[in-house]
């Protein structure tokens, strides 16, 4: 099961960026190539996202990566709920920070 986190990064990065390889594709999301073939073949197989075939200039089978209608909505959902635990993870940390700032001071 995708994660928050790379559901919605994979689903941005190939919204922005549709014929993205899949080797790109894990550059960008800093994992393995088997990784970002998994994630890929996960998000087809949930509807999120389709791919069709197309030649390209070298011969050789490539993909052009498109968000469904359940994608686009997913995307959103995915990046909300992304958002907001960082936006927790941020908060617990700013206090943190304040508490370790007040043990330093005394």
């Amino acid at each position: 099961m995708l994660t928050d986190e790379y559901r919605s990064k994979i689903l941005r990065i190939l919204e922005a960026n549709p014929d993205i390889s899949q080797r790109e594709l894990a550059q960008q999301l800093g994992t393995s190539l088997g990784k970002a073939n998994y994630c890929l073949q996960a998000l087809i197989e949930t509807g999120l996202v389709k791919a069709n075939n197309f030649k390209n200039n070298r011969k050789k089978q490539a993909y052009m990566y498109y968000l469904t209608r359940k994608g686009i909505v997913e995307k959103a959902r995915a990046t909300a709920r992304f958002l907001e635990r960082k936006m927790t993870e941020y908060e617990v940390l700013q206090r943190e920070i304040e508490d370790l700032r007040r043990e330093i001071a005394k």
